[in-house]
């Protein structure tokens, strides 16, 4: 997975906007204002790409311990943020549904009249 391919991917998503709310090196994604996913621009520059992304707390300890692409959260809480690690051993379609998870999460979390407003778009 490309720079452009994780972008694009997480922009696909009904009501997604980016954010530099960190520096300017942190892209941040987020659904009705709340984060889902985050990245360092440098390191994907670096070719050492990684995303934190929300995850339900029992699937996070079992994906941790399942691949070693996965480990908790940098800067984030544990219990709810995986970093996942790009273009090691796992393979696209799973960084890929682990973005959709950690959007699902975020967007459930969201009043309905919010999820409702955003369908409407």
């Amino acid at each position: 997975m490309n720079l452009e391919l994780f972008y694009e991917y997480c922009l696909s998503k009904q009501g997604v906007t980016e954010h530099f709310p960190f520096d300017e090196d942190t892209i941040v994604f987020k659904v009705g204002g709340k984060m889902f996913a985050l990245s360092s621009l440098k390191k994907w520059e670096e070719g050492t790409p990684s995303v934190n992304l929300k995850c339900d707390p029992d699937r996070g300890e079992e994906l941790r311990a399942q691949y070693d692409d996965i480990v908790p959260g940098w800067h984030m809480s544990k219990v709810h943020w995986n970093t996942v690690k790009i273009n090691n051993d796992l393979p696209d379609n799973m960084v890929k549904e682990l973005i959709d998870h950690s959007y699902e999460l975020v967007f459930k979390s969201l009043t309905k009249k919010m999820r409702e407003e955003m369908s409407k778009l």
